[in-house]
Parts: structure tokens; C-alpha cells; sequence
């Protein structure tokens, strides 16, 4: 069973992973704790998609309307200006 501080631990490291910028100790550590906590595998899986998608997609601009309701959505107000 893994503890929320092993979790946490991961989490605060998963951009310097996900960047392939992580030292290769750390990403093995990451990698085991993946192998052993299906959540934290959830949320990197879930991670690798989003910024595949946003790549996919960087050239597409997002019409005004669903911007609007995104940023709104992910509370982002102070960008729509």
C-alpha cells in the first residue's frame, strides 16, 4: 500500500517526467511506484493524452465561444481578456 506522501511525491515530480527532463533515478522510482499505485497510473496515462491531444491540436485554434467556456470552466477568467 502506498502512502499519500510517496503519491504527493510523484505528483511534484511528473513535469520534469512527463518533460523528459527527470534524472534517470528519479523516473525509475516513478516508473515502480506507477507499476505498484493504478492511481497515480491513471493520472500519468491520463497526463501523456491531454498534452498529445494539445500537440495534435496546437494548430487548431479553439473557436471563441468553447474558449470561453473552457477557461470559465477551468476557472481561468483573468485569461479571457
Amino acid at each position: 500500500m502506498h502512502t499519500h506522501f510517496d503519491c504527493h511525491n510523484l505528483l511534484d515530480s511528473l513535469s520534469d517526467y512527463l518533460d523528459g527532463e527527470a534524472r534517470q533515478e528519479l523516473c525509475r522510482a516513478i516508473e515502480t511506484h506507477m507499476a505498484e499505485c493504478p492511481n497515480c497510473r491513471v493520472v500519468v496515462d491520463t497526463l501523456k493524452k491531454t498534452i498529445y491531444l494539445v500537440h495534435a491540436t496546437a494548430e487548431s485554434p479553439l473557436p471563441d465561444d468553447v474558449r470561453e467556456r473552457l477557461y470559465k470552466a477551468l476557472e481561468l477568467n483573468e485569461y479571457l481578456k
